[in-house]
């Protein structure tokens, strides 16, 4: 993890920030000196946990419940962002649901709730920001995609239709907010060492430890999410980032 203060003066807000990815980057980027707002929708709990080791450590934190799908919360949650911190400049879009179901039983109320989760979530969440982003002078949008995105995973059509989405939503925003000097980037990553709850499946066939014969580590992708959103990574824009070991070679 980076123990530079290059984001010193910054403020970040992560969305699904309370455990595994999003832990590890909340905690990166408050690491490297930015003010991080928390986002979850259920796990506020763990959210708290998150916030309190920032604070501890002897940065700023605070945590918010919304749900990324939910317009009006999003605008608040930005807003609060802005009052509690004063700016935003940087915003990982990492909230997300990993469902496993075959498409023989994925009804169309199951497909519109996975990728409004990923993908209109992320598209909300932008909207919303946009504002403080532009007067940032430096903004960063991170969107978190997923390898099975594009390799394909089984039990996974809804999931990987909206991950390889957000590279489509990622590519147009770094078209129309170059002008404003704000970048757009989706970190992709591999298979990483995560807790997740048995909606999300077992491993997938078609997804494997790759060159390096191991997972990666959440610390491992929230380090890439960092330059992406720090000085080092102002020339990169529209760029998908695997971070997968050489698990798949795009």
């Amino acid at each position: 993890m980076t123990t530079n203060r290059e984001l010193e003066g910054r403020v970040a807000l992560v969305t699904g920030g309370a455990r595994n990815i999003g832990r590890a980057t909340a905690l990166a980027l408050s690491n490297a000196g930015a003010a991080v707002m928390v986002n979850c929708k259920t796990s506020r709990a763990e959210a708290e946990a998150v916030v309190a080791e920032i604070v501890k450590a002897g940065g700023r934190a605070a945590c918010h419940v919304a749900d990324v799908t939910d317009e009006s919360a999003v605008r608040e949650m930005v807003a609060s962002a802005v009052r509690q911190f004063g700016r935003l400049d940087i915003l990982v879009n990492n909230a997300a649901v990993r469902d496993a179901t075959k498409i023989d039983d994925i009804d169309l109320a199951t497909w519109k709730y996975v990728t409004s989760v990923i993908l209109d979530g992320a598209f909300i969440c932008t909207k919303a920001c946009l504002e403080a982003l532009r007067a940032s002078g430096a903004g960063a949008v991170i969107n978190i995609g997923g390898m099975s995105g594009h390799t394909g995973a089984a039990g996974r059509p809804h999931v990987t239709a909206a991950k390889m989405g957000l590279v489509g939503l990622t590519r147009g925003l770094a078209h129309d907010l170059a002008p404003d000097h704000i970048t757009v980037n989706c970190v992709v990553p591999g298979l990483i060492e995560t807790v997740r709850g048995p909606a999300a499946g077992g491993k997938s066939p078609h997804l494997h430890e790759g060159l390096l014969g191991r997972r990666g580590k959440p610390e491992e992708v929230a380090d890439v999410i960092c330059f992406l959103a720090g000085p080092r990574g102002r020339y990169v824009t529209g760029q998908d980032w695997h971070v997968n070991g050489g698990a798949y070679l795009g």
